[in-house]
């Protein structure tokens, strides 16, 4: 449906585009005015920051990143947030994409005036994604990276002293996660991933500034405004299950266009039974970091990984991390399952 000609807001500017999230027909300014406002309103009424908080943005380069980073310092002056802001990013060692949007981290890290940090998979675990990926094969990338890059924001985020992590993650975002768990049977992770502000469990605050943004709002903000960002698809992420919940919630888009508010609003408002067990959150043995089980799934996978053992390592609870909680040698215990191959390097311990 085409834009009307007239903005429905201020009644003079004419209309640039109509909101997919309300259907109103609105002037560029207007638009940029709105969308500002409405993100300040989802900060102030969820109380996401106190004056004096040291935040670190999750800085991927992408466009969720790049306008919550531009927002966040907008609105920190414009409405006295009282924060000091950093970048924080994460190469994960993948070729010909982290390098180039590490570099337009860059190029907005000198709009904006903030500092950036970067880690990496190689000096925290000793292994780049690309290596990992040879040694795992076209499946489970994913599952390797998003437990290594959750765990790296928050070492990065705690070695600079951070009070709070501000993630990119928009509406569409948090719609499938909550489709992804609810058709894995993930009820730990369905009754919390909706929550806008995480961490009270121990773990560093982390907290979603755009969770009620639609991903074409993000688009055109960025586009507005003239931000530089890099759009090009991750390498792996083609095998990436996140990927069928994505175009499931495309396809049920177009028949319903309230699909991915009322996602989101039904795992707001979910409601788990009292007799149904819930993981306890606990410490990792081996590296302190916050677990549900006795070893964290990082530790659990870099094992795998440094063993030649890596598919072992995933599933909850997996059979290597029974085999080491139960003081087996998973070379000899585990033969059958998966050839370990040659003799690999000693495991890289994880310290906070």
């Amino acid at each position: 449906m085409a834009a009307p000609s007239v903005c429905s807001s201020c009644g003079s500017g004419r209309a640039a585009l109509r909101r997919p999230k309300t259907g109103r027909g609105l002037c560029r300014g207007c638009f940029v005015a709105a969308f500002e406002a409405e993100v300040h309103e989802t900060i102030v009424s969820a109380r996401l920051f106190r004056p004096g908080e040291t935040v670190a943005i999750g800085a991927s380069g992408g466009k969720d990143s790049t306008v919550l980073a531009h927002l966040l310092r907008l609105l920190n002056e414009r409405h006295g947030y009282g924060l000091r802001l950093l970048l924080l990013s994460v190469d994960e060692g993948i070729a010909g994409y982290r390098d180039d949007s590490l570099a337009a981290v860059r190029r907005h890290r000198g709009r904006l005036g903030l500092p950036l940090h970067v880690v990496s998979y190689r000096e925290l675990y000793g292994w780049s994604m690309d290596r990992i990926a040879r040694h795992v094969g076209p499946r489970n990338n994913c599952t390797f990276c998003g437990v290594f890059r959750r765990q790296a924001l928050d070492r990065g985020a705690a070695w600079l002293g951070a009070d709070k992590i501000a993630t990119g993650h928009n509406a569409d975002d948090v719609a499938e996660t909550v489709l992804m768990n609810f058709l894995r049977g993930d009820v730990g992770r369905l009754r919390r991933c909706a929550e806008i502000l995480t961490g009270s469990e121990g773990a560093l605050p982390r907290c979603k500034p755009l969770k009620h943004a639609y991903e074409k709002e993000i688009v055109l903000y960025a586009y507005f405004q003239g931000l530089d960002y890099f759009s090009t698809e991750c390498v792996y992420a083609p095998n990436a299950y996140r990927g069928h919940a994505r175009t499931l919630l495309k396809d049920l888009e177009a028949i319903r266009s309230s699909t991915v508010a009322d996602l989101v609003h039904s795992g707001e408002r979910l409601a788990v039974r009292e007799d149904v067990r819930k993981p306890t959150q606990g410490t990792c043995q081996r590296c302190g970091y916050l677990s549900s089980q006795s070893l964290c799934k990082a530790c659990v996978l870099l094992e795998g990984l440094n063993r030649g053992l890596p598919r072992l390592a995933i599933g909850k609870p997996s059979h290597l991390q029974k085999a080491l909680l139960s003081g087996e040698t998973p070379e000899d215990n585990l033969q059958g399952q998966e050839d370990p191959g040659k003799a690999s390097q000693c495991l890289r311990t994880i310290d906070f």
